[in-house]
């Protein structure tokens, strides 16, 4: 009897947690979309979002992870409106993740430092997200690129991985250039690609 009276108790402290987890989550976002995605502590962030240290180590774990959560949840409706939809393009799908990423202060930069991280040593966090990442989009944007080839939208001759790798590089590369300088013609190089794959005409 005594444990039985104890689930609704763990229930209730769980969907605490969660709530709370959120809570803080969603006043980091505001923290960064001011400040950008420049590095520092984890103390530092705390004392900006107004929670313990403690606190925010107990729902995040390290910086990285925090970074991590940050991006995915702010990229997250942008993300499933531009997925939701078959009938986009590979391509068009990228144009409109980075057109949504750039309404987000700090965010592509924020991306950048995480892959860049993800690269180094001893960033475990960083380089799972960058992994995880990169292998769903490939997965998605082939099998994008071979339904559009049914249809007639892209050339035949071209393999899906392969062209899902490519527009996954030229986004990325485009966004990092945009960084740099905003006047970088991203979208206009993005949609140059598109018209390279379309099939010829007869």
């Amino acid at each position: 009897m005594p444990a039985d009276e104890e689930r609704p108790r763990q229930r209730g402290s769980y969907a605490k947690g969660i709530a709370r987890r959120q809570e803080i989550l969603d006043r980091a976002i505001e923290v960064f979309a001011g400040r950008g995605a420049d590095r520092t502590s984890l103390r530092a962030i705390a004392r900006e979002v107004g929670v313990t240290h403690a606190a925010l180590t107990h729902y995040f774990g390290s910086l990285e992870e925090l970074l991590v959560a940050v991006y995915e949840e702010s990229s997250k409706a942008g993300r499933s409106r531009v997925e939701s939809s078959q009938d986009v393009s590979p391509v068009e799908m990228m144009i409109e993740s980075a057109r949504t990423n750039r309404q987000v202060p700090g965010l592509v930069q924020l991306y950048s430092s995480l892959v860049a991280s993800a690269l180094e040593e001893d960033h475990p966090a960083a380089r799972a997200f960058a992994t995880a990442r990169f292998a769903r989009l490939r997965e998605q944007l082939a099998s994008r690129v071979r339904t559009q080839q049914r249809a007639g939208r892209i050339r035949d001759d071209v393999d899906a991985e392969a062209v899902a790798a490519l527009v996954i590089a030229a986004s990325d590369g485009l966004q990092t250039q945009w960084l740099l300088d905003a006047s970088a013609p991203q979208h206009e190089a993005l949609a140059l690609l598109e018209n390279l794959l379309r099939p010829t005409a007869a």
